[in-house]
């Protein structure tokens, strides 16, 4: 009888119980699932700012060949609201909770994050340097090394949490960014986020975003999401996040050989509930199948000869 393989991973001071957790906000326990949510690695619930971020904006939603095309317009809830509303939920949970921050200055996440520095529960804050939806004045911090080494240097200052720099694919080097977050003083980085997209209706002659421009999600963006995590795997010591494109095991295990040591699940979440249950049992099946007694034994063990 094969031995039963061991899921979990130690990220950052964490410990996973295996490396399978939502993208931000793709997945909450405001109702009770119908599994066991304690086999998922981590929880990320929506992203959390000083003050409540949400605009009136046209938006849609729409499937492109596995993939997801959308221009909902960025949202965050304020601290009040996920003290009262969201905290109390993830407190009877075991995985580590997460927290995204968000905000429009280097202050505003600075602030955030020292007001939910207090709570035992929090174990940890992903950094969102960029969101690719955002049509307000926003500044995406994660394009430029200098703001990136200043955002993650003023929260670090203020919390002795683990710190996970969510970083941005819409730059031209990866490895640039990777090191001013890791000099700022991040622990970790998520890689990356969704590609900034558009899709016209050729009847129409109209955008069939309702903002025009929106984001790519899900399976298309995968092998870019793969090759980033790769250079980033190359040029830091730090644990990586692959975030981007994983709707089944063999995505999340092709994640953690260029370099992951865990992986998010957001398209897939919204078309099944249970898909990360489903993408950690596959995984166990693959390293049951292969003989593998720990998938930490995985991480970055792609074959380049």
């Amino acid at each position: 009888m094969s031995q039963e393989p061991d899921l979990s991973v130690n990220f950052a001071g964490l410990t996973l119980t295996s490396p399978v957790m939502p993208a931000c906000g793709t997945f909450e326990l405001t109702s009770k699932p119908d599994f066991d949510a304690n086999q998922i690695g981590a929880f990320i619930p929506k992203s959390i700012s000083m003050n409540k971020h949400s605009k009136e904006q046209a938006s849609s939603i729409f499937e492109a060949e596995g993939s997801m095309l959308n221009s909902v317009t960025f949202q965050s809830e304020d601290i009040e609201y996920f003290e009262a509303r969201v905290l109390p939920v993830y407190k009877p949970y075991q995985p580590p909770l997460i927290i995204n921050l968000s905000g429009e200055t280097v202050d505003e996440f600075a602030q955030t994050a020292e007001k939910l520095n207090k709570w035992d529960k929090i174990a940890g804050f992903e950094i969102n340097l960029s969101c690719p939806n955002s049509n307000d004045n926003r500044q995406m911090f994660g394009l430029l090394s200098e703001s990136t080494y200043s955002l993650i240097r003023k929260i670090r200052n203020v919390t002795d949490k683990p710190l996970i720099a969510k970083l941005s694919p819409s730059v031209s080097r990866i490895q640039e960014i990777t090191l001013a977050a890791e000099q700022g003083g991040a622990d970790a980085f998520t890689v990356a986020n969704a590609y900034s997209a558009m899709s016209i209706d050729i009847n129409t002659r109209k955008p069939k975003l309702g903002n025009v421009i929106g984001t790519l999600s899900g399976s298309a963006i995968k092998p870019l999401i793969v090759r980033l995590i790769f250079q980033v795997h190359q040029i830091s010591h730090l644990p990586i996040i692959g975030s981007g494109g994983v709707m089944t095991g063999s995505d999340a295990i092709e994640m953690l050989l260029a370099g992951a040591a865990a992986v998010q699940v957001g398209t897939a979440n919204y078309r099944n509930p249970a898909a990360m249950i489903e993408i950690i049992n596959q995984i166990r099946d693959y390293l049951i199948r292969e003989d593998i007694h720990s998938v930490s034994s995985l991480i970055g063990q792609v074959d380049l000869s």
